[in-house]
């Protein structure tokens, strides 16, 4: 009965969000524990309502859709602060675009090597790869990549969460006081979640970080196909020489027996040994 009722309701979709999401900045704001984000609360409650209905999540997808498409223009709406303070990025242009390409680079290396550490799948690999961008773009390089978008987004969500809690402590610990600095490091890491902590720092933190955003998200999606190939080739050469990777449980070839904890030298030797059998074939 009730999904008959949703069912002829065009905008339910968006009444359960911003429902969900005023409810979870109210016990935000009860509580004043930057760990109940609305954002992730409002999530739950909509995991929780639809699990508890029996709603499908493709009927909430499309009634939330008006929702989805306020991501671009919110995001663009980042760009006032900054435009209040082009004198600041045009004075410090050189350092705010270094830190932008070292904390993207970063992000994306990190990605590549727990999927090597972990053996992730291409396509778990491909969506978690875009981890720290906007989800406006994020969402669309996990799709591109072959990784699934919408876990994607809340990755991106937890991220977001994650370096909006932890940005004042982190800048504490590393003594990091230039306001420019911590505006970079907020926007690159931790997008538009960030951003929204940074704004509560101050106004040079605000815009740092909104630019951050825009930029990051351009370098992830110009990168992202390298570093995906990167592990794909990496993933196709540990199968075509199982000896070489020491987590696979391929059984190497005939002949060359598999030894614990090898040390790089043996790895380039049973490589060789991989290499000379597979071309004798």
């Amino acid at each position: 009965m009730l999904n008959d009722f949703l069912s002829g309701s065009a905008a339910w979709g968006v009444l359960l969000t911003l429902a969900a999401f005023a409810l979870g900045a109210l016990i935000n704001r009860i509580t004043g524990k930057a760990i109940f984000n609305p954002l992730l609360l409002g999530s739950i409650f909509v995991i929780i309502f639809l699990s508890v209905c029996k709603i499908p999540y493709a009927d909430y997808k499309a009634s939330a859709a008006p929702v989805n498409y306020l991501l671009l223009p919110a995001t663009v709406a980042l760009a006032i602060p900054l435009y209040e303070k082009w004198d600041l990025l045009r004075e410090n242009a050189a350092a705010i675009i270094a830190g932008i390409s070292v904390g993207t680079l970063v992000s994306l290396g990190s990605a590549l090597a727990l999927a090597l550490a972990l053996d992730l799948t291409q396509e778990q690999y491909a969506t978690l790869l875009p981890k720290s961008v906007t989800t406006a773009i994020s969402m669309d390089v996990a799709a591109e990549l072959g990784g699934i978008a919408a876990l994607t987004g809340a990755i991106v969500i937890l991220t977001g969460i994650a370096g909006s809690l932890l940005a004042e402590t982190v800048c504490k610990v590393f003594h990091i006081t230039d306001p420019i600095a911590k505006g970079v490091g907020i926007g690159t890491s931790a997008h538009a979640v960030g951003t929204s902590k940074a704004l509560q720092m101050g106004e040079v933190e605000g815009a740092m970080s909104g630019l951050s955003i825009a930029v990051a998200g351009l370098m992830t999606v110009a990168a992202a196909s390298v570093f995906a190939l990167a592990q794909s080739t990496t993933s196709a050469e540990s199968a075509t020489f199982p000896c070489l990777s020491v987590k696979s449980t391929t059984a190497p070839l005939p002949g060359f027996r598999r030894l614990p904890g090898r040390t790089s030298t043996s790895q380039m030797a049973c490589w060789l040994a991989d290499s000379v059998s597979a071309s004798s074939r």
